[in-house]
């Protein structure tokens, strides 16, 4: 069994409910949508097996004090069979899975539930994404999700819809209010046009929802991977 992964890194993550938490990320190569904003642009890739990628994480944690793996993408689902094989023996080292995805792979999502300790969900707004609606298929993950500790987060552009923002609310409210609702800003659009559509959209979800915050992507405003 082998995997598609594009690097592996140490750094601080730069978004959602963990911002500053030091992680190794491991970036695994390919992804099944095509976000309009999307800023990673995945050219390459080289093939690990399970041992081989353990061994190459562990080399690059060395002594620095990280317990938390980061599996990034990309769509880390999209290489389900071998995260199933190789998630497992990550937790043996004694370090926490953290899981970064798009959120609309169900089925695949059930298959390594067992072995992530936090799942960090993207809900994709159409108007955001210019891509078609997923809101059956985040429904489905998000409810998976809850076996683990799990937060949302919503990626917010100049366009994006204050409906697409209500039913983003509504589906997680309907599935549990506690989850915590991260809005994210497009970092290539910041500013006053987009900060108060932000206000906006917090406004509204906070009378849904218990814990709503706006969380910009701070490693690329401090220019760091």
């Amino acid at each position: 069994m082998k995997a598609q992964v594009s690097e592996i890194f140490v750094s601080m993550q730069g978004e959602g409910k963990y911002l500053g938490e030091e992680q190794c990320f491991v970036r695994f190569y390919n992804c099944n949508l095509a976000c309009g904003y999307c800023d990673t642009k995945l050219s390459d890739y080289r093939l690990y097996g399970t041992q081989e990628l353990l061994d190459a994480l562990k080399q690059e944690i060395g002594a620095r004090p990280v317990r938390t793996v980061s599996f990034t993408g990309g769509e880390p689902l999209l290489q389900r069979d071998f995260l199933v094989e190789f998630v497992p023996l990550v937790k043996k080292e004694g370090l926490r899975c953290y899981l970064e995805t798009n959120g609309v792979l169900a089925d695949e999502l059930f298959d390594v539930i067992d072995y992530v300790d936090v799942v960090a969900m993207d809900i994709k707004l159409p108007s955001s994404t210019g891509q078609r609606e997923f809101w059956g298929q985040h429904e489905a993950f998000l409810k998976i999700s809850q076996q683990k500790e799990v937060f949302v987060k919503a990626v917010v552009c100049e366009g994006t819809l204050l409906e697409d923002c209500k039913r983003a609310v509504k589906l997680v409210a309907d599935i549990d209010p506690e989850i915590s609702f991260i809005i994210q800003p497009n970092s290539s659009q910041l500013g006053r046009v987009l900060a108060d559509k932000m206000r906006e959209f917090k406004e509204y979800a906070r009378h849904y929802l218990a814990d709503v915050r706006i969380i910009p992507q701070v490693h690329k405003i401090m220019g760091v991977r």
